[in-house]
Formats: C-alpha cells, structure tokens, sequence
C-alpha cells in the first residue's frame, strides 16, 4: 500500500494499540514525532519500528530544527539557533556556512540513526525582528545571506541521505501574530516580497537536496484572497507552474490557529489544502481531528505523482556508511569548535 496524504501524530514514548488503525489507514502517508514521543535514542528507535511494523511504507519526521526547535534531547547533539550562525556569517562567511554544513550533517546523521526520513528545516523566514515564534530560528534578515547558509545546511543534510523541507513559503517573518494562535496578516505588495522574502525560496528550489516546501497559514491580503496554504495562486500558479517546483508541498499543521481561524472543520480545511495544490497535510495534537480526515479522504483516488514525490523524503545515500560516519564525526568536531 502506498503511502496517503495525511501525516499524523501518536500520543507517547509507545505505539499504542488503537493508533495503529489509524497508521493502517490508506490515507495515511507518515508520521511527525514530537518531544512528548522521545525519551532516549533506544526508546524511540523502537517506537519508529513499531510504526513500520504496521505501515513499512509509512514516512517519519520531525522538526528538529536547533536551538528552541530541537524535538530530541537527551543524547543527542545539541545543534545551535540558527540565528548565532548567520550572526557569524557577517564576520566569516565561509566559516559560518561551513558550521551550516554541519550542522545538517551533524542532525541528519543522528536523525537517520533512529530511523527518521526528515526533518522540517531549513527555515528560509528573513528576521525582520517583529515575529516572536520565528526569531532566531531564521537564518537572517538579508536574502542573500540566508541563500548561501541555507545552500550550505541543504548539503550536510543531503550528504547523509535526508531531503530538506523549505519553510514558511513566502516568509513568515514580517508579522508579529503567531500562526500556532491565530491568523497573520501580511499587508506588503506583490513587489515587496518578490524583492526580499521571496528570494530564498525562489533560490532553493533550485537546489539538490532539496525535496519538500512547507507553506505559512498566514493571509498576504494584497496578493491572494486565502493564507498560502490554501492558496491556488502561490500553490500552483507560483510554485507549479511559473516556478516549476516538482517537489512535495507538505501544508504545515492544519489544527494550528491560522489554519482553524480560516474557518470549516479539520476535514475541510484538509479539502481545501489538497485542491489547493498540497500533495499531503499534516494534522496534528487532536486525534478527533485525524480520525474525521481519514474518514473523509477514504474515496480519494491518490495519484503516482504523490507516491513519487513521497519516496524522494525518504532517507536514503549512495555514500558507504564509514563515509557518512567519518563525516558526521569531523562536522561534530567543528561544531563543539563554534561553541568555544
């Protein structure tokens, strides 16, 4: 069976028995873990063959981003805010972009370990200074910067087999609502965000490695009547066609306040993510929730193009393990070096 377009959640450190309907669903394509999911390295690699015992197919995730965005703790490695390294940029380019590097070498090596495909990072968001939630998870205010160090973690991710997922898309920056509570407005024109937010992602699409675009739940009134992941224009006609994005487009959680102050319940709002151009979305923290968007995706037909654009966020690599092992060793090396 092949993987649906719903990503979902489970409820602890174990799979308990009345999740596995739910993993068993044809409509399910993958699961996200948080930090209630992980106590220890042993612990959730069992839980991640677990859910493979039910669905081998199923894809696993998790924001694991660094700084205050790190979902794993305890024995693993602690990867710094991204913010401190394009701090760094402005003194040593090439120094900080090589700490990127491992930094995605460094978080995809341990990830893959346990059994995880990928995670949700980089964020491509500019640090206008006026969004909490984002912060010091964006790499910096200026496009080009935020280009060179994104490129830079891409690769560390890619040389260990784990495909990259942009974010926000088309920047979540510049509004001070946060998304997780209700639903920003972003006021700029069409001219404003094609000459900053827009350049990053414009960018990266472009680049190997990266598999996967995450749209923000925020409303750019002056260009589309809906937030952008609801959005015909920025899902299709920007991203598809006139950008030609082949990649997977993985609405982010759509029991978040944007997405449920856009209004209708978690199945329409899952109807109206998918016609809008997601290939899969991600409901999670409301098991309710879940169980009425499997039930209404039940009849749709799902195209070879999702399945495709599925198994390239599978980890996977060419490269012998010694090598990848070797690699991840020095980048770790290094980075215990940028916090001294």
């Amino acid at each position: 069976m092949n993987p649906g377009p719903v990503m979902l959640d489970v409820a602890g450190l174990e799979l308990r028995p009345e999740e596995k309907d739910l993993l068993r669903h044809p409509a399910t394509g993958g699961i996200i873990l948080f930090s209630r999911n992980y106590e220890n390295s042993a612990q959730v690699t069992h839980l991640i063959r677990s859910l493979r015992a039910v669905r081998p197919e199923l894809l696993v995730a998790v924001d694991h981003e660094g700084g205050r965005v790190q979902r794993f703790r305890a024995e693993m490695t602690a990867i710094p805010a991204m913010g401190s390294v394009g701090a760094f940029h402005e003194q040593d380019p090439a120094r900080a972009e090589g700490w990127a590097t491992d930094c995605g070498t460094v978080l995809a090596w341990e990830l893959t370990q346990l059994g995880v495909d990928f995670s949700f990072t980089p964020v491509l968001d500019l640090d206008y200074g006026r969004s909490a939630v984002i912060g010091n998870r964006s790499l910096h205010r200026e496009p080009t910067r935020v280009c060179a160090l994104a490129r830079a973690l891409v690769r560390g991710l890619r040389g260990q087999g784990m495909s990259a997922v942009v974010k926000h898309f088309p920047g979540h920056g510049h509004v001070t609502v946060d998304s997780h509570l209700g639903l920003p407005v972003d006021e700029r024109t069409w001219d404003e965000l094609e000459s900053a937010d827009l350049i990053p992602f414009r960018a990266l699409l472009d680049c190997a490695g990266v598999g996967a675009l995450m749209p923000a739940h925020v409303l750019y009134s002056a260009i589309a009547p809906e937030p952008a992941g609801f959005s015909p224009f920025w899902l299709q006609t920007l991203l598809r066609q006139r950008w030609g994005f082949e990649g997977m487009i993985l609405s982010d959680d759509l029991t978040m306040g944007g997405a449920v102050t856009w209004g209708g319940g978690a199945e329409e709002r899952t109807h109206l993510a998918l016609d809008a151009g997601c290939d899969a979305v991600l409901v999670c923290n409301d098991v309710s929730a879940s169980e009425q968007v499997l039930e209404s995706l039940e009849r749709i037909y799902f195209s070879p193009q999702l399945e495709q654009r599925w198994m390239k966020m599978r980890a996977t690599s060419d490269a012998p393990l010694f090598q990848r092992e070797r690699d991840y060793h020095e980048a770790h090396r290094r980075l215990q070096g940028m916090e001294e």
